[in-house]
């Protein structure tokens, strides 16, 4: 499997204290072999104050390491103050790259150069056209999209001259919210939280009134129960022309999981190996890629063929 493709660690979208994020990010720019990792603040702007001091330093130690940093925008803006800050992060006074989660930062990214993140919801490849044509380099696509979806916008971003990014790993971005479920699940509200949602590093699991395992919960986000694993499409992502792999922080050895990753897309390793190299982490998880196989999102799909066959 000959490629070339970009390995690519997204924003944090728990709240993690500050020396948490500070240990991750050094193991990350010490130890993990991804080429792009993705700052800031994507989920809620309350969260931002407890670190954003760090990150200048935490970039530049990324960059020391050979990494190239992508600050986020928010997904969600309702405040002045976060129009405001989402246009201070756009102005780009550092020449760092933005990826853009939100129409409110296209408004003052349009006419130069940045990525669409996942939130933006580039379901066909005439969006992904209109936004190219106003600056946007690179797509990283929503997790939920088949790889029908995935196929279109590939070949479309390839005669665009784009790139396309695809999450291959940590739990699916499902929905968000005006409100916070995360503080009423604890008797608070959105404006009193007390930032309960620090106590769920991976989120808040949420069952079924019948006691079945169902999602995660994180402040206003809705996530995946289970992390989305798509080692065993890596190699049909390079015949599509997929050009970067994405991960999603979770609170486990990202370090581990970005090797094997590493290994699949440098094609050292072919899927098979990949997906019982992670298995083998046992982290505590259950694997999906239902999306990806056009059938509900929890399922896993691959898993289940080579088990029956």
């Amino acid at each position: 499997m000959a490629v070339n493709m970009e390995l690519t660690l997204g924003p944090i979208p728990f709240h993690w204290s500050a020396e948490a994020r500070r240990d991750f990010y050094a193991r990350i720019a010490d130890e993990a072999p991804v080429d792009t990792v993705y700052l800031g603040e994507v989920i809620c702007s309350k969260r931002a104050p407890f670190f954003e001091a760090d990150l200048p330093e935490i970039a530049d130690r990324l960059e020391r390491a050979g990494k190239r940093v992508v600050f986020s925008s928010l997904a969600e803006i309702m405040l002045k103050r976060e129009r405001k800050a989402t246009e201070g992060l756009c102005a780009g006074e550092d020449g760092r790259e933005v990826e853009a989660n939100n129409a409110a930062a296209l408004l003052h990214l349009s006419g130069r150069p940045h990525r669409v993140g996942p939130y933006m919801n580039v379901y066909n490849e005439e969006t992904m056209a209109f936004l190219a044509g106003r600056g946007a380099t690179h797509f990283a696509l929503p997790a939920e999209l088949p790889r029908a979806s995935v196929a279109v916008l590939a070949a479309r971003s390839k005669a665009l001259g784009v790139g396309t990014e695809v999450q291959v790993f940590g739990r699916a971005s499902l929905a968000l919210s005006a409100r916070c479920y995360h503080a009423r699940a604890h008797g608070r509200t959105k404006d009193n939280c007390q930032f309960v949602c620090e106590e769920d590093p991976d989120g808040m699991e949420l069952d079924t009134m019948d006691g079945k395992a169902f999602l995660i919960v994180n402040g206003i986000q809705t996530m995946s129960r289970s992390y989305v694993n798509l080692s065993g499409a890596v190699p049909d992502m390079v015949t599509l022309g997929v050009t970067a792999l994405r991960l999603g922080p979770q609170k486990q050895d990202m370090v581990a999981v970005a090797k094997v990753f590493r290994l699949l897309a440098d094609g050292e390793i072919g899927p098979d190996d990949a997906g019982a190299r992670l298995d083998a982490l046992e982290l505590g998880v259950p694997f999906s890629d239902g999306f990806w196989h056009g059938e509900a999102g929890y399922r896993r799909i691959a898993h289940a063929a080579a088990a029956g066959a």
